[in-house]
């Protein structure tokens, strides 16, 4: 799932006004506060009906097709309204009119605090979902709760690793990174030995900068409710705004936006060497990136202190069950059938990378063979992955918006006109403003 895709300013600000809605929500004690009580799940899937599903994620197609086998008197509507921040700000606009909001929506798991806090989506904990514990690998799962509530099931995950172009490596002599010491090192090696060629691209994009940093054990965001706080000065991020500051001085990046082009071309002949991604990267070079078959291959994502193993996530996705859905208990049936029940494998065989511990630690996952990556096991570095996820991320209450705005800050570090530390201070002032208008409590 390549969630990385760049988010636009006009989009983040066209959230802003239902975000401010949705704080006043937080404060009411209306009739839909309380989750229903659920009834047994059986006799709810046999009694059937219709629900609507919002999601682009493309395995989903097979799930709701085998759910509706199973399951004869469900109807599942399965619609594509856009991804990420087009389904975000179609979504908003369904709550704030009252009327089209589906009974399940995808929301990626930054967003997910945004919908909430405003009560836009339904606790599924009282449905079943509490008692799930253990199912899911921690990133993910911490991910979809907030406070003492569960507003979706892991979709899937992304804890990083690093692919790269073994060729590329082989003909320089070059070692596989360890450390981002190393990295940086064999960036400067690569670069050397022919001017076109980088160790990776990078022209800024928010979602790789706040993994980095939560990899480094970075954590500047902290939230309580409607208490904020947004800290871009510790160790952590100060790690990776180093390292990187001086891959941008020395041009050592490839200035090529991700998902272009140019960028598959780079990754098919060797001038873009590494890619530091999400586990859900395979399928995508497998579709993608045709000239790369039998070069690419994966490791460990590289350490900010030798012989550690702390990763991160980067993307994924839930499905979470809306609030307003008059229909909760039939929704969150097919929800947990399609990320806790039978959907599972059926995504994994679409290429889906699980977030679900059963699936992670089996033979048939672990052991698969990637013809593309040249028969490497390449399952057994990502589930290893999973398990070494720094615990304690936390992401805004509003991270749509702040996402929005990176380019504006940060990615300006990316063309020279700043640094990344005084990128990262402005665009810690920009979402601090922005939160305290919305009505949060932010603290620096």
């Amino acid at each position: 799932m390549n969630v990385n895709h760049r988010r636009a300013l006009a989009r983040g600000t066209a959230l802003a006004g239902a975000l401010a809605l949705a704080l006043t929500a937080c404060g009411s004690s209306g009739d839909n506060a309380a989750a229903p009580a659920p009834g047994d799940a059986e006799s709810v899937l046999e009694a059937g009906g219709e629900i609507t599903v919002w999601a682009w994620e493309p395995t989903l197609e097979a799930v709701v097709e085998d759910f509706e086998a199973e399951y004869p008197n469900v109807d599942v509507e399965l619609a594509n309204v856009g991804t990420g921040n087009d389904q975000y700000t179609a979504l908003q606009n369904a709550i704030a009119a009252g009327d089209g909001v589906p009974d399940v929506a995808q929301v990626e798991y930054y967003a997910l605090p945004q919908f909430a806090i405003g009560e836009s989506l339904a606790d599924i904990g009282p449905l079943g979902a509490a008692e799930l514990d253990g199912t899911f690998t921690p990133g993910p799962w911490s991910a979809v709760q907030q406070a003492d509530g569960i507003y979706g099931l892991p979709m899937d995950s992304g804890p990083m690793a690093l692919f790269y172009n073994e060729e590329v490596f082989t003909n320089l002599g070059l070692e596989v990174p360890t450390t981002w010491d190393e990295y940086l090192e064999a960036a400067r090696a690569i670069h050397a030995a022919d001017p076109n060629a980088y160790i990776a691209n990078d022209t800024g994009d928010a979602g790789f900068v706040t993994s980095m940093i939560w990899q480094a054990g970075g954590q500047p965001y902290a939230v309580d409710g409607t208490d904020v706080t947004i800290d871009f000065t510790d160790e952590g991020t100060a790690k990776f705004a180093e390292t990187w500051q001086t891959l941008l001085d020395e041009d050592l990046l490839a200035p090529i936006g991700s998902w272009s082009d140019e960028w598959y071309q780079g990754l098919g002949n060797g001038t873009i060497a590494t890619l530091t991604i999400g586990a859900w990267m395979p399928a995508n070079l497998e579709s993608g990136v045709e000239a790369g078959a039998g070069k690419w291959r994966v490791a460990p994502m590289p350490q900010w202190e030798a012989g550690a193993n702390a990763t991160a996530e980067n993307g994924g996705s839930a499905l979470a069950v809306t609030e307003a859905s008059p229909n909760k208990e039939l929704a969150y049936a097919f929800v947990e059938y399609a990320n806790a029940g039978d959907g599972v494998q059926t995504r994994v065989d679409g290429g889906a990378f699980p977030a679900t511990v059963a699936e992670l630690e089996s033979e048939q996952f672990v052991n698969k063979e990637f013809e593309y990556f040249g028969g490497q096991k390449v399952n057994e570095v990502l589930a290893e992955s999973a398990t070494n996820v720094v615990e304690g991320w936390q992401y805004l209450p509003f991270q749509v918006y702040a996402n929005s705005v990176f380019n504006d800050t940060v990615g300006q570090a990316y063309v020279g006109e700043t640094t990344l530390q005084e990128g990262l201070a402005d665009w810690q002032q920009l979402t601090t403003d922005y939160g305290n208008d919305q009505g949060f409590t932010v603290e620096n």
